[in-house]
Order: C-alpha cells, then sequence, then structure tokens
C-alpha cells in the first residue's frame, strides 16, 4: 500500500517538478542569476582552497559591480562595453586608492567625477549603466581601502582585485552572450508581450456593460499599463538595433523583428477608441455585443501570455479555439444587433463594426494567420537607432544637458554635493566604516523626490533586516568558511529580487556584506556602523533632495503637457497622410506613433512622481488625473484611425476628409502653443462643418468612419482646453 502511495506521489510530482523547472529556467532572472552563481562561486572556492581571505571582499565587489553595469547587447557590443567598463573601472579604482591618503583633493575629486560620471549618461543609456556602476565601484573601491588599513600588505592588491573580479564576471558573460546571443532579445519580447496582456485585460474592463462606471478611473490605470507597454517597446527596440545594425536581418533575428513588429500593431489596436464608453453602454446595454468584446479581449490578454511562456521557453504557442469561437459569437451578436427592429443610429453602428474589425484583425495577428512582412527600407531604416553616431553629435548631447532645466544636470549637482557632504560626515563621525555613508547616498538618491522617498525606505527597512540576518547567520554559522555558500546565496538572491522586490535586495547584500567582512575580520564590527551608516546616508539624501536644485515635477509640467499634445497633433497628421498616400508602417510613420507614446508615458510618469511629492509642491491633482485620463481617450481615439487607415479615392470625399484634418491638426497644435505660454485655450468644435463634410461623404463609408473620428477628436481636444485652462486658473 504503502508503495502504491509513493508511486502515486512521484507519478504527479514529477510533471509538476519538470514544469517548475522549465518555468524557473525561463524567467528573465534565471540567466543572469546562474552567471552570478558561477562568478561569486567560482572566485569564493578559488579564494578558500588558495588561501587568499583578503581577496574575498574586492574581488566578490568587483564581480557585484561588473554585474551590475552589465547590457544585454550582442556579444559583439558587449566586448568593446566590457573594455570600456573595465577601463572606467581602472581609472576610478586606482583613482580613489592614489588620493585616498589626501583628504583635501578625495573631496575634490570625489565632486568633480561624479557630476562628469552623471553627466556622460546623457549620452544613452548604456553609458548611464556603466558612468552608474563606475561610481559604485569607486565607492566599493573605498570600502576596500579603508579596510585594508587593518590588513598587511601592499595597498595597491585592493584595485587590482576588485578589477580582476569585474574581468572575471565580464568574461563570463561575454561567453554567455556568444552562446546564447538571441535569448536576451527573446526575454524582453516576452516581457513586452506580457506587458501587453496587463493592456488587454485594463481596455477589457471598459466594455463591461454596466451603468456608473468610472471610466476616467479606468483611464488613469490604463495609462499606468500603457507606460509599461512602451517602456517595454523601447527596450526590445534597442536590444534588435544591437543585433540587426543597418543590415537586412535573417533567420532568427528576421522571426524576432517580425514578433516586434506585430507587438507594435497590437498596442496600436489595443489603444484604439472608437466611440465614447459610456455612449456605447447606454446605447447597448441590451445587447450582449459588449459583453463579447470584453470577453474577447480577455482571451486574447491570455494568447499574449502563452506567447511570452513560448518565447521564455523556446516553444511554439498553440492556437486557442476558445478564441476564434469568441470572435464568431461577436460577428453573430453583431449581425443580430442590426437585425434588430430599433436598431442603434447608423454612425454608432459604424463605429462599433470598426471595432469589431479592429478586434478581428488584433485576433489574426496573435493568431499569426495575419502575415506582417519587413517594412521597405527605401526612406529609412527599418529602426531608429537612438545612439549618437559620432563623438561630436555626443558632445552635443551632454551639451544640451547643461542647463539647471535639466533634471539630469540638476540630479548631477545634487548628487555630487550630497556625495562630498557624506564624505565630511565620515570624516567627523567615524573614518573607520564610514564608507557606507556614501554607499548609501549614491544608492537612494534618485532623479526625483518620490522614487528618493521610496528608495530611502526600502533601503533602510531592508539594511536592518539583512542586520538582523546577518547577526543570525554568524551566531549559528561562526565558521567561516562554511559561510561561503552563504555568501554566494545572498549575492544570487540581491540579484534576483533587485528589479522588483528593492527591500529584499538590500536585505540579501546587506547578509552577503557582513558575512564577506567576516572572512577578512570581525563580521560584527560592521554591523552598527552599517546602520548608522545607512541611517546618516538616507538623511544627506532627503536633505540633499530637497535642499540642492530640488526637482519638483509642477516645474516640468506645463512642457510635458504640451508635449504630449504636439506629438499627438504629429501623429495625427502622419496618420491622415495615409488616407490619402495608403498604408505604410514606415520608419516616419513608427517613429511619429512611438513618440505620442512616449510623451504620454512621460505624463503618466510625471503625474505618479508628482503624487509623492510634499503637498506644497503639487498642482491640482484631480484635475491633472483628469486631464491624463483625456490624454489617454485622445490618444485612443488616433490610435483608432491609425488602425483602420486605407486609402479613400480621390474625389469630394477624400477632400473633404483632407479639411476636416488639417482643421483638426490645427486645432491640436493651438492647443499645444497656449499650453506652453500659459494661455487660455478656446473651443475648435464646429458641427456645422462636419455635418456638411458628412453630407459630402454621403456614400464614402471610410471617410464618413474618419470625419466621425476627426469629430471625438475635437470634441477631445475641446476636454484638455477645458481642463487645462481651469488647471492654469487654480
Amino acid at each position: 500500500m504503502m508503495q502504491r502511495i509513493i508511486y502515486a506521489a512521484t507519478v504527479i510530482s514529477a510533471p509538476t517538478l519538470a514544469q517548475r523547472w522549465r518555468r524557473l529556467r525561463g524567467s528573465d532572472r534565471f540567466a543572469e542569476c546562474v552567471r552570478v552563481l558561477i562568478a561569486l562561486g567560482g572566485a569564493v572556492a578559488w579564494c578558500f582552497g588558495d588561501g587568499r581571505n583578503e581577496a574575498v571582499v574586492p574581488l566578490l565587489l568587483g564581480i557585484i559591480a561588473c554585474a551590475l553595469a552589465e547590457t544585454e547587447d550582442h556579444w559583439r557590443s558587449r566586448a568593446g562595453t566590457l573594455l570600456l567598463t573595465l577601463a572606467c573601472f581602472a581609472v576610478s579604482a586606482f583613482s580613489v586608492q592614489w588620493l585616498f591618503p589626501y583628504p583635501v583633493w578625495f573631496g575634490l575629486g570625489l565632486l568633480t567625477s561624479t557630476f562628469v560620471l552623471v553627466m556622460l549618461g546623457a549620452i544613452s543609456e548604456r553609458y548611464a549603466t556603466i558612468a552608474g556602476s563606475t561610481l559604485l565601484l569607486a565607492v566599493y573601491t573605498m570600502i576596500g581601502a579603508d579596510a585594508a588599513l587593518t590588513i598587511p600588505g601592499n595597498p595597491w592588491q585592493q584595485p587590482l582585485w576588485l578589477l580582476a573580479g569585474a574581468a572575471w564576471y565580464g568574461v563570463l558573460s561575454l561567453l554567455w552572450s556568444v552562446l546564447a546571443p538571441q535569448q536576451a532579445v527573446r526575454q524582453s519580447l516576452a516581457r513586452l508581450f506580457e506587458a501587453l496582456a496587463d493592456l488587454l485585460e485594463s481596455k477589457a474592463a471598459f466594455f463591461m456593460p454596466v451603468h456608473g462606471v468610472d471610466r476616467e478611473a479606468l483611464q488613469v490605470t490604463l495609462a499606468t499599463r500603457n507606460e509599461r507597454v512602451v517602456e517595454a517597446l523601447n527596450d526590445a527596440r534597442l536590444m534588435l538595433i544591437d543585433r540587426i545594425g543597418s543590415r537586412r536581418p535573417r533567420g532568427t533575428s528576421a522571426a524576432m523583428l517580425r514578433l516586434y513588429f506585430i507587438a507594435q500593431d497590437v498596442h496600436e489596436r489595443v489603444s484604439s477608441s472608437h466611440y465614447p464608453y459610456d455612449a456605447l453602454a447606454e446605447a447597448l446595454f441590451h445587447s450582449d455585443v459588449l459583453f463579447r468584446c470584453e470577453h474577447l479581449l480577455r482571451l486574447e490578454a491570455d494568447v499574449c501570455r502563452q506567447k511570452a511562456d513560448a518565447l521564455r521557453l523556446q516553444d511554439e504557442a498553440e492556437p486557442s479555439a476558445s478564441t476564434r469561437a469568441a470572435l464568431d459569437d461577436l460577428h453573430g451578436a453583431m449581425h443580430a444587433l442590426r437585425g434588430q427592429a430599433q436598431a442603434p443610429a447608423e454612425p454608432l453602428l459604424r463605429s462599433v463594426q470598426a471595432l469589431v474589425n479592429n478586434l478581428e484583425t488584433l485576433h489574426r495577428q496573435l493568431e499569426g494567420t495575419h502575415a506582417i512582412g519587413l517594412p521597405s527600407t527605401r526612406h529609412g531604416g527599418l529602426l531608429q537607432n537612438p545612439a549618437p553616431q559620432s563623438l561630436k553629435e555626443a558632445w552635443q548631447r551632454i551639451r544640451e544637458q547643461l542647463t539647471t532645466r535639466s533634471f539630469r544636470f540638476r540630479h548631477a549637482l545634487r548628487l555630487s554635493l550630497a556625495l562630498l557632504a557624506g564624505y565630511v560626515v565620515l570624516h567627523l563621525v567615524h573614518p573607520r566604516h564610514g564608507y557606507w555613508i556614501l554607499l548609501t547616498t549614491l544608492l537612494i538618491c534618485q532623479p526625483s523626490y518620490g522614487a528618493t522617498q521610496r528608495r530611502l525606505v526600502q533601503r533602510v527597512a531592508g539594511t536592518v533586516v539583512g542586520l538582523v540576518l546577518g547577526w543570525a547567520a554568524l551566531q549559528l554559522v561562526p565558521f567561516g568558511p562554511w559561510q561561503m555558500p552563504l555568501i554566494v546565496l545572498s549575492g544570487v538572491t540581491f540579484f534576483a529580487a533587485r528589479l522588483r522586490r528593492y527591500p529584499t535586495a538590500t536585505a540579501a547584500i546587506t547578509l552577503f556584506v557582513v558575512l564577506c567582512f567576516n572572512q577578512v575580520g570581525n563580521g560584527y564590527e560592521v554591523m552598527w556602523p552599517r546602520l548608522l551608516d545607512t541611517l546618516i546616508g538616507a538623511a544627506i539624501s532627503a536633505l540633499a533632495m530637497r535642499l540642492i536644485l530640488p526637482d519638483w515635477q509642477g516645474r516640468r509640467l506645463d512642457d510635458v503637457l504640451t508635449d504630449t499634445v504636439r506629438c499627438d497633433a504629429h501623429y495625427l497628421a502622419r496618420i491622415l497622410a495615409q488616407y490619402s498616400n495608403g498604408r505604410h508602417d514606415d520608419l516616419d510613420y513608427r517613429i511619429m506613433r512611438r513618440d505620442a507614446h512616449n510623451a504620454n508615458a512621460a505624463l503618466s510618469s510625471l503625474l505618479a512622481n508628482m503624487l509623492r511629492e510634499p503637498g506644497e509642491h503639487r498642482r491640482a491633482n484631480e484635475l491633472l488625473l483628469r486631464f491624463l485620463a483625456a490624454a489617454q481617450t485622445l490618444l485612443g481615439m488616433l490610435s483608432a484611425l491609425g488602425a483602420n487607415r486605407q486609402v479613400i479615392s480621390p474625389g469630394p470625399a477624400r477632400d473633404a476628409v483632407e479639411r476636416a484634418g488639417a482643421r483638426t491638426v490645427e486645432a491640436l497644435q493651438q492647443l499645444a502653443d497656449a499650453l506652453a505660454n500659459r494661455l487660455e485655450a478656446t473651443s475648435a468644435t464646429d458641427d456645422e462643418a462636419f455635418a456638411q463634410a458628412m453630407a459630402i461623404c454621403d456614400r464614402n463609408e471610410t471617410a464618413r468612419l474618419v470625419l466621425g473620428q476627426l469629430a471625438q477628436v475635437l470634441s477631445q481636444r475641446d476636454r484638455l482646453a477645458e481642463l487645462a485652462n481651469a488647471f492654469h486658473a487654480d
């Protein structure tokens, strides 16, 4: 009997364990954690086996610094990035060691180098990552030099060990990228389809056929989800650019690029808004059309998640029979709606039919039956490369940021002075182990007040938990060599949690530090200084954020609002041109579409950060949230025009659409100018002109659909103008 139970348990658990292992292997953190595990484990094994206890701390800190500087580039680009990273690390480490005995010169060097490194991030995200890791390694060098004062030997060994640890991880990472060149792209696309799934879920909530739904709140949620999709699209684009370059992609690269273009088109279709949702719910309250739209969108969200899993596990996503059945049911409901004795008005039916067609195309794209070819490169490349193309362009980007209006300049100056203040305080409080003040200040001080406040709380809480765990580890495992597995495990945990669970990551790295220093001295000695220095560094960061060129979000608000509306105007102009010239997802169109979504995401991010600021620095929160909801609605209306692009034949109908489109673009530009100059915005709706245009386009369904959508755009534009006027008058 017992044997049968054991056999049954084995049969049940074996597939589950295999599935869990496959899911773990497909996680976007798995590869990095395995590399860190190998690097830390190899370094610890070498130090223990060769009796090099003094090398443990700098070697492991060098590994951590290089892993944090890692970028998901192709191995060719990664080789150059690694050389640049090691060169920056070498200059930083040896400069710190050289100036360490001279506090005055050290302080000046700290101030200057911090400012320069932060400003170098203006060139590109890659340089920003390298610069941030270089600053971190500089502080690690200070910590190592501080610890080396009590250890006899050559003081220059500490920076050499740091560089050796960084080089060891860098070579390991480079070999990994050679063996798995497309892994990072697959993970990036998987994150993109997961973000699209969340966006589809949020969109489905709009189609609940019930009264009293707060759709403004749903629009704010949708804007937040859209911000994540935009971020995922930008990350995927950068990885594809790095691997494709200017050549025509083939094989796996071409397949990945097609998936990216599918995701772009799905994003535009999901963002589409064909008719005011409150009016839809009222008109179709007794029909099941909206319910079936909601059901289909939720099923398509599941399809996106299946695609994400397939990308991670390198499988083929199986077609879903339920989504096909749901689409057939939607067509049946639409046919029944048209056949009713008292069918809804024709303009509403036209918009609902466009919605159904949009959902069908979205389904075929996700199913893979709607082929998407690679765009032509006659008028530009496949993707826009954001990296500078010359040293002159790189310097120009830095020069543009050398102004107090630039958030990067303000952050660079604030962080430089905060680190200098921390250096002065550590000499006043306790020079031994005092460099944790600088590390805490560096990690807590963020460009925005909200991000700094959140990081401060997370850092302090994580440090306290980590010190408690460190104390328990030293009590339970007092012998040094037996602590080695804990050191490796805590380092891996830090990388597994650092992007999503920062308090857990902080606790893990604090435990890591306590155990590391226990190998070269007494781990208990660093506990209280670590806690005290964390509190001092947190206080310095908070004061710096308040007193040194505080970057309150309200100061940038008018610029961000202006940019949002102006990018919408450019996007609309590019859309309308294709109703005359034909549908082409060329580079210019995709740039305008991305700019509009990026501007909307920037507005969402700014408002989220503003809500975390002190009350006296917030500006009309409720009005701004309504503005965000209205801006998201406007972008949805533009996306609907983009999703339904098709040529309107030459004639009176096209002329009427072009005139109405030009008026709408001009009205959006006028609103952007009014926002930029803080002037009162006037109404732009002209019902009579649209009625005349509709009469001209009586027999052209596409033209009537476009005109109806443009009328909604103008109405939403006036809603934005009304909110902007109320906001400026507040």
